[in-house]
């Protein structure tokens, strides 16, 4: 149980302290270090879903069948789906966009970028409840000590995530305590995603390897469609590089040694 409470937080308590930051910085993150947080970030979520979500659901199907591999398609394309589907109808705002994407709304700038980092959070938060789900189901594939792994790696990428939040709403003209405030409660969701990741899947044992795989697409998704494009775009896109490439190994290492 307390393996379980320890994978549950670990992820928010990242997000918490990367949003305390903002106590400690100037207003505005350097584009430098902003652009290097971001490849890494990717970074670590290329790699845990790879090597935490992909790779497990496919070793859950029937090794000597060809049709194995039919989970983790089916999964993976659903969860690419499912975050497509979000960005159509929740309105939002990136990092350095000045225009917001999804439906009109009357939501201030500051509701629609934390309902952009609430997108970006479900599918770390669902994998987290996947993998823990696994781990309590005595899973072969994936032990307590992989999934907390994984979630040590979530909570290393959301202390930089949780800067990129807090920083920027401070820039914008709000105290320090409220950017704080909202930047930490912006990974409130990840703990809720995964609990109920974890009530339907301890629940529906065979669908575990698709829950796994559908995290790893809506990972993915969010890598492919926003942070890798924010980190690469003007200059200073070569440390984003360094950055992913740094994450990459470090989540890759995790998952190696504790998995």
């Amino acid at each position: 149980m307390s393996g379980l409470l320890l994978g549950l937080l670990l992820p928010f308590l990242g997000t918490t302290l990367g949003a305390a930051c903002v106590f400690l910085m100037k207003q505005k993150i350097p584009t430098l270090v902003q652009k290097t947080l971001l490849g890494f970030a990717s970074g670590v979520m290329v790699a845990a879903s790879v090597w935490s979500l992909l790779i497990p659901a496919i070793d859950m199907g029937d090794a000597d069948s060809a049709t194995r591999v039919i989970p983790a398609v089916v999964g993976f394309c659903a969860g690419i789906a499912f975050l497509l589907l979000m960005d159509k109808i929740t309105p939002h705002l990136h990092l350095g966009s000045s225009s917001p994407e999804g439906p009109k709304s009357k939501l201030s700038r500051t509701s629609m970028l934390v309902m952009a980092v609430t997108l970006h959070n479900i599918p770390e938060g669902m994998a987290v409840g996947v993998v823990l789900a696994a781990a309590l189901e005595q899973s072969v594939h994936l032990s307590m000590a992989g999934a907390l792994a994984l979630s040590l790696g979530i909570a290393i990428q959301n202390f930089p995530e949780g800067a990129i939040v807090s920083m920027p709403l401070r820039g914008e003209g709000n105290s320090k305590l409220r950017s704080f405030g909202i930047g930490a409660l912006s990974g409130i969701v990840e703990p809720i995603a995964a609990i109920i990741t974890i009530l339907l899947a301890t629940h529906i044992v065979p669908i575990l390897p698709y829950l796994l795989a559908f995290s790893a697409g809506a990972m993915i998704y969010v890598v492919v469609e926003e942070l890798i494009p924010e980190a690469s775009e003007g200059e200073h896109s070569n440390t984003g590089t360094i950055g992913f490439a740094s994450g990459f190994v470090l989540m890759m290492i995790l998952d190696v040694l504790l998995g």
